[in-house]
């Protein structure tokens, strides 16, 4: 995986700026615990950090090729799953390979194609490349931004990295944020391109940022198009099987120990079955993990968004596919932690309010380092395939808004219950929301002859596609790389992502439930009762004790009424929240409110930032 971060500046020598180079590659250091390096030639300076998983003593970075014309310098995050092809291809070319790693595969596929050899690569990646035969800075994020990339145009040059925390330790980034920072913050809608801190942008996904003397400019080299699909049923069940076989198997490739993230869900039940599969004819066990809560298979409570636990399905594929299964069993006391809330702060350099969740994805992937490097999630199946409820509920496919939001508010908590009136009042969310809606769904193409239910449930598969699953991505790739753990995504391959958004909703339904196309394509090597499970969402958990800890938490931060939250959040709706007698906020939503001030109280004392509320 790695941490990337580098600074080009025109008007100086960087040789000068060794401090300030460090300082931003540290911030990468739990990206990459392995290894650390620099480089530096006149105005462009590259930093790296390195998780070691492909080529382990010779995917050294930054990485250079020497040219008659000048240096080409790399650094490079994420995998490469076709880079085997690509070394053949390049070979063929007449280049020569120093290493084993996808890392330099990427560099002569630089030199041999230059920016459009993003057009050839598969996987998830952000890199950046110094051309020192041109002094230009070319910045290249995967398709589905699997892989986070921010940069912050300076006025001679720019700054980057995979966080913004790489940017933060330069000292021409100031963490500043204004009234539509806060609003991207209190929304759930991912804005392409916006980084939240004042200045900062990210590199959005399938694009390709180039910085020159003269200034920076964009290329588009992917994006979600609309194309006829003519297989029938029983093709397009076989398609899907062969892509997901491709896929998982490539996404298995490493040379350190590997690992599936197993929710007992129809996504991580077939990846896990396929990865069993294919291991098992090598010879090998693959080993699972899953998250559970202390006493919540026992005393689970069924409410309108999940109604099984996980659990007992996780058994059942672990039995079936033979896995070498270990459940992650979490209490509340350490769910609860401000350590853990800490670490997830610092980790998301935001407060995101996935609260529990995000606490518990953190310490599921801290135990999984313990034993894997590399672990495959089912991350996106539901955005790819129509999984969530709002593809079926009749209000969100109808809603003029993002469908997620028209259900979030009664599942999930809703922001506008904790900001202070004033201050809700100037951010104006709903026209912030309204007005990204339509930016989201104008560039949408419509099939000729598409009847009007069908192009509206392509829309809303897009705007899960290029909106929503980005929201998921960023929490993961933060969550686990904060432990130095490599998650991969097979259903976020863009081959397979293309084909699963092309078909038409009445096949992506036909059995008239969710993810059908899935469901039937691993039918053979899932067990019955994942086969009839309805969708159940990454767990939260239930304990009374954990939102009793919270209100402890806030009964504290009320004993400072001067702390900068009370700017941002209205203390008596805290204070309510805090002291509330009878039916303890024990579920998600009645407990968002004091998760996200709590987060917010925690992330202004870490970071400290410029906000501008007018």
């Amino acid at each position: 995986m790695c941490g990337i971060t580098g600074w080009v500046s025109y008007d100086r020598d960087l040789r000068s700026e060794a401090a300030a180079l460090h300082a931003m590659t540290e911030t990468m250091a739990c990206r990459g615990p392995d290894d650390s390096g620099t480089w530096t030639e006149g105005p462009a300076a590259l930093g790296h950090r390195r998780l070691a998983i492909i080529d382990l003593p010779g995917g050294r970075q930054p990485m250079t090729a020497g040219t008659p014309d000048g240096t080409v310098a790399l650094v490079y995050s994420g995998e490469t799953y076709n880079f085997t092809e690509l070394r053949a291809e390049l070979t063929g070319r007449g280049h020569g390979f120093a290493t084993d790693s996808d890392t330099e595969v990427v560099l002569r596929g630089y030199l041999e194609w230059g920016d459009a050899v993003a057009e050839r690569l598969g996987g998830m990646y952000a890199f950046a490349v110094w051309d020192g035969r041109h002094d230009t800075l070319v910045m290249i994020r995967d398709r589905m931004g699997i892989k986070p990339f921010y940069y912050h145009p300076t006025p001679d040059g720019v700054l980057f990295g995979s966080e913004p925390k790489a940017i933060l330790a330069n000292p021409l980034a100031r963490p500043r944020i204004g009234l539509d920072g806060l609003r991207e913050l209190f929304t759930m809608i991912k804005t392409p391109g916006h980084a939240v801190w004042d200045g900062m942008r990210e590199v959005e996904p399938g694009t390709v940022v180039t910085v020159d003397r003269t200034g920076l400019t964009t290329r588009t080299y992917w994006r979600l198009r609309t194309r006829p699909h003519t297989d029938d049923r029983d093709t397009t069940v076989a398609a899907v099987r062969t892509l997901l076989e491709d896929i998982v198997r490539r996404q298995l490739v490493a040379d350190v120990p590997r690992c599936t993230l197993l929710s007992g869900g129809l996504d991580s039940s077939a990846m896990t079955a396929l990865a069993a599969r294919q291991l098992g004819e090598q010879g090998e066990t693959v080993r699972s993990f899953a998250v559970d809560f202390a006493g919540q298979s026992d005393h689970f409570v069924a409410d309108e968004l999940r109604g099984t636990p996980d659990t007992p399905f996780v058994h059942d594929v672990a039995r079936l596919a033979r896995t070498d299964h270990q459940d992650i069993v979490l209490d509340a006391r350490t769910l609860a932690d401000p350590a853990v809330r800490r670490k997830v702060i610092g980790a998301r350099d935001l407060p995101a309010a996935f609260g529990d969740m995000d606490s518990s994805l953190y310490l599921l992937f801290r135990a999984v380092r313990d034993q894997s490097t590399v672990a495959l999630s089912g991350e996106s199946a539901d955005e790819v395939f129509g999984g969530y409820r709002q593809f079926f509920d009749e209000e969100a496919r109808h809603a003029d808004t993002f469908p997620w939001l028209s259900m979030a508010g009664r599942n999930f908590g809703d922001d506008g219950d904790i900001v202070r009136p004033d201050l809700a009042k100037a951010l104006d969310v709903e026209a912030y929301v309204a007005d990204g809606y339509r930016t989201a769904v104008a560039g949408i193409d419509r099939l000729d002859g598409e009847s009007d239910f069908e192009y509206r449930m392509r829309r809303i598969c897009h705007l899960h596609l290029t909106r929503f699953v980005r929201v998921l991505l960023d929490r993961k790739d933060r969550m686990s790389m904060a432990v130095g753990l490599e998650v991969r995504v097979p259903y976020c391959d863009h081959r397979l992502v293309e084909y699963v958004y092309n078909a038409p909703w009445s096949l992506k339904s036909f059995d008239g439930r969710e993810k059908s196309l899935l469901r039937e394509a691993a039918a053979d090597v899932i067990p019955r009762s994942v086969y009839d499970r309805v969708k159940s969402p990454y767990p939260s958990t239930q304990d009374p004790q954990y939102a009793r800890a919270l209100q402890d938490q806030a009964k504290d931060l009320l004993t400072r009424p001067s702390h900068p939250v009370f700017d941002l959040v209205d203390r008596e709706k805290v204070r309510l929240a805090a002291h509330r007698e009878t039916a303890p906020v024990s579920t998600q939503a009645a407990r968002h409110g004091l998760e996200r001030a709590l987060d917010l109280a925690l992330w202004l004392d870490l970071y400290r930032p410029e906000l501008s509320l007018s």
